[in-house]
């Protein structure tokens, strides 16, 4: 695969490059497999060659190449008919940088593991986090993952108008996930795909999950045609969601329920929607808010909260939420 082919491809997936600079205490280095990063240095599964030919999703009459599905300028939309029509600055964006919002986030805004589930999250708050991205408040521990630099390219070319565009757009679609959690001590070993997502090795096995969550699409295929219903499992420790619920309940070391903001169920108040979020990334927003590398206007509000939170603490609220309906 050509440089230029491999990063149609890699848009929106991870890019699992060396942490550029390590934090200074053990404690406060990012999980890898929450920043889908393979400590291992396995070489990753080799993506496919598109062969031209047409495929297609379950529920759905569209037909496109593997190269359409790569391109930066155009979301993938397996259900055209499902969701009011995407403006601009999701469908398509704006050449050279603006990138479509629908390619990391899809096209009905369940995005993936290496991104976030965006669909029906407040108008404001989306815009909000736009901003503190751009004035780098806003940073997380991993800074080479691609769709961080992404980001930064698309939020230096992008308009006020087109962000208030796609803002509004995703906040309009209801909140859904495709996302089941399965509480286990042994995962099949994983491996990245063409330097992507995780994905069952292929030589399979499996290993013990310890203190982990690993998140992998249930149909790769599916998965890499950017489909927004594709199915992914979140394998999270035993206990590890009753265990999150007190935790949340009990507002763990700062004593202030996770519902005070983030509301009833977590489908969001004053704070963000995190039922049925991703878990690893709600894992490295915790990681990101503890280590001070997250900022912003809400973030110093979280300061408490996350200040005593350990690790398994982390795994466990955002196996929680990850469980919950939105």
């Amino acid at each position: 695969m050509n440089p230029s082919s491999f990063l149609l491809f890699a848009c929106g997936f991870i890019c699992l490059a060396p942490l550029a600079s390590a934090p200074a205490r053990a404690q406060d280095a990012p999980p890898p497999w929450a920043y889908h990063i393979t400590p291992d240095g396995s070489p990753p599964v080799p993506a496919r060659t598109d062969d031209g030919s047409q495929r297609g999703v379950p529920d759905s009459e569209v037909r496109m190449t593997l190269t359409q599905t790569r391109d930066r300028f155009l979301a993938s939309d397996w259900h055209p008919t499902s969701h009011p029509a995407m403006p601009e600055p999701v469908l398509h964006g704006r050449k050279p940088n603006t990138y479509a919002c629908g390619l990391c986030h899809r096209a009905e805004g369940q995005g993936g593991p290496e991104s976030a589930n965006i669909s029906g999250l407040g108008k404001d708050y989306i815009l909000r986090q736009v901003q503190e991205m751009r004035s780098h408040a806003r940073q997380t521990a991993v800074d080479q993952r691609l769709p961080i630099v992404v980001k930064s390219q698309v939020f230096n070319s992008v308009t006020d108008e087109e962000l208030i565009e796609a803002a509004a757009y995703f906040s309009s679609l209801p909140a859904r996930t495709y996302l089941k959690v399965v509480e286990t001590d042994v995962v099949p070993k994983t491996a990245a795909y063409s330097n992507g997502f995780l994905v069952p090795a292929p030589e399979g096995g499996t290993e013990p999950l310890g203190q982990r969550i690993i998140e992998i699409p249930d149909d790769v295929n599916r998965f890499e045609l950017r489909d927004s219903r594709a199915p992914i499992t979140a394998f999270v420790p035993r206990g590890g969601v009753a265990r999150g619920r007190a935790l949340a309940e009990s507002g763990g070391g700062a004593g202030v329920p996770c519902a005070t903001c983030h509301g009833e169920g977590l489908k969001g108040g004053i704070g963000p929607r995190l039922a049925g979020q991703y878990a690893t990334y709600v894992v490295r927003q915790l990681h990101d808010l503890k280590t001070g590398r997250r900022k912003g206007e809400q973030a110093g509000q979280m300061a408490a909260t996350v200040e005593k939170l350990t690790l398994p603490d982390m795994i466990a609220l955002a196996a929680y939420a990850a469980s919950l309906s939105p």
